[in-house]
C-alpha cells in the first residue's frame, strides 16, 4: 500500500537554488515593509511575475516545441519528453508527426478565457506540457477534480492513472502530476490579472465546455493536490529552465505556502524566511507509524482545509494506537473541523485514491 506521510512546519530557508538570481529581492523587501496576505499578496506576486519574455507557438526560431523539449525531457532519455497525463516517454523531435507523436497541453484550457495560442497566456511554458494527441483531447476544457463515476483514460491501450468522469465534465489527473497541475494553474490566475491581458480567476463552480468565460476549477480540489503531491525535482528543475527562458518563475514552485496563504488563510502574513514544507515518503506493506511533525500555532495551514474525495470507502486511523475512528462510504467532503487534535492516518479504499493513506497530525 502507498501511504503519503504529510509533514507541516515553520522552516527557515537557508539555501534555495534560485537565491543567486536575486529574483525574490522586491517581493522580500516588500513583506518586510508591508502586510503580504490575501489578494495582497497575489498582487505583489502578479507585479513580480508579470510582464515575461514571450515565445511563438510554433516557429522556424526558438518556439513552445523547442523549450517543451529541454523543460520537460525524460531524465532517462534526453531524446525523449514525458507526457503529463500518461507518464510515457515518447521521442521528442517527432513532435506533433501527423498525429502520431505528441502535442502541447494548454494545462489552464485555452478556451477558459478564449486566448488561443497567441503570445502571452497561449504560449506561457509555465502551463504547457507535452501530451499525448488522443489524450489531449480527451481532457479538452474539462475542470480539474476527482471523478466520481471514473472513467479510465487510456493511452496506446494502457491505463494511465488519469480519469474523465461518466456523469461531470472533469479531469482527473494520474496521481504523480496533480501537484504540478495545481501549481501551473495558481501560476496562470496569478501572472493573468486583467489590463491588456486576459485575467484568469478560480472557481469551485464547475464550467460546461462551450463556457469560455476566463474560470477554471475546482479550487478546493487542487489546493488539495498541491498539498498531497508536494514539489519534485523534476518539477524545480523544469522551473529552472522555463526561468532561463521567459525570466519569470512559478512562486508556487518555489514556496509551496503562498497558495494556503492566498486562498485558504487570507489573515496570515508571508514572511521571506518561512515556508510550509510538505515532504513525501511511499512505503509499502502495513508499516503506519506516524513520522509527522507537528504543524505549527503560527502555520497551520490545514487547518480550515476541506475537499471533496471520491472512493469506495474511507477509513480513520488514530496513529497513536492504530484504532478506527471513522469509516465512510460515497462521495463526502472532509475537512479537518471533523477530528479533534492529534495524529491521524486516513486511508482511501476505492477509486483514484485506492490504495493510499495520508498521514497528518492536527494540532
Amino acid at each position: 500500500m502507498r501511504s503519503l506521510y504529510l509533514s507541516v512546519a515553520l522552516t527557515v530557508i537557508a539555501s534555495c537554488a534560485f537565491a543567486q538570481s536575486n529574483y525574490y529581492d522586491a517581493l522580500i523587501e516588500k513583506a518586510t515593509t508591508s502586510t503580504l496576505s490575501g489578494d495582497a499578496l497575489k498582487a505583489a506576486l502578479h507585479d513580480l511575475i508579470d510582464d515575461h519574455q514571450t515565445y511563438p507557438y510554433t516557429s522556424s526560431s526558438a518556439d513552445t516545441w523547442d523549450i517543451l523539449k529541454e523543460s520537460d525531457r525524460d531524465p532517462a532519455n534526453p531524446a525523449n519528453v514525458i507526457l503529463v497525463y500518461s507518464g510515457a516517454s515518447v521521442n521528442a523531435a517527432q513532435e506533433y508527426n501527423s498525429g502520431k507523436g505528441w502535442t502541447r497541453e494548454h494545462v489552464w484550457a485555452k478556451s477558459r478565457g478564449d486566448f488561443g495560442t497567441s503570445q502571452g497566456a497561449g504560449t506561457d511554458l509555465h502551463h504547457l506540457k507535452p501530451c499525448a494527441t488522443r489524450v489531449n483531447s480527451t481532457r479538452n476544457n474539462r475542470n480539474f477534480d476527482n471523478c466520481l463515476n471514473c472513467e479510465n483514460v487510456f493511452y496506446n491501450g494502457e491505463a494511465t492513472g488519469s480519469y474523465t468522469d461518466g456523469d461531470h465534465y472533469t479531469f482527473t489527473p494520474r496521481r504523480q502530476v496533480r501537484g504540478d497541475i495545481a501549481r501551473m494553474i495558481f501560476y496562470m490566475s496569478v501572472r493573468y490579472e486583467g489590463g491588456s491581458e486576459v485575467d484568469l480567476e478560480l472557481q469551485n463552480e464547475h464550467l460546461s465546455q462551450s463556457d469560455k468565460s476566463p474560470f477554471h476549477s475546482n479550487l478546493q480540489t487542487l489546493l488539495l493536490w498541491h498539498e498531497t503531491d508536494p514539489v519534485d525535482d523534476f518539477e524545480r528543475n523544469r522551473n529552472e529552465v522555463i526561468f532561463n527562458y521567459q525570466g519569470n518563475r512559478n512562486p508556487f514552485i518555489d514556496f509551496p505556502n503562498l497558495a494556503e496563504l492566498i486562498w485558504v488563510d487570507t489573515t496570515l502574513a508571508w514572511t521571506p524566511d518561512a515556508s510550509v514544507v510538505v515532504t513525501e515518503e511511499v512505503v509499502d506493506g502495513g508499516d503506519f507509524s506516524s513520522e509527522s511533525t507537528t504543524a505549527s500555532e503560527e502555520t497551520d495551514a490545514l487547518s480550515s482545509f476541506s475537499a471533496t474525495f471520491t472512493y469506495e470507502t474511507m477509513r480513520v486511523f488514530d496513529s497513536t494506537n492504530n484504532k478506527l475512528i471513522l469509516e465512510v462510504s460515497g462521495q463526502t467532503t472532509f475537512s479537518l473541523d471533523m477530528l479533534d487534535a492529534g495524529a491521524y492516518r486516513i486511508e482511501f479504499i476505492g477509486g483514484p485514491f485506492d490504495g493510499t493513506s495520508i498521514h497528518l497530525t492536527r494540532q
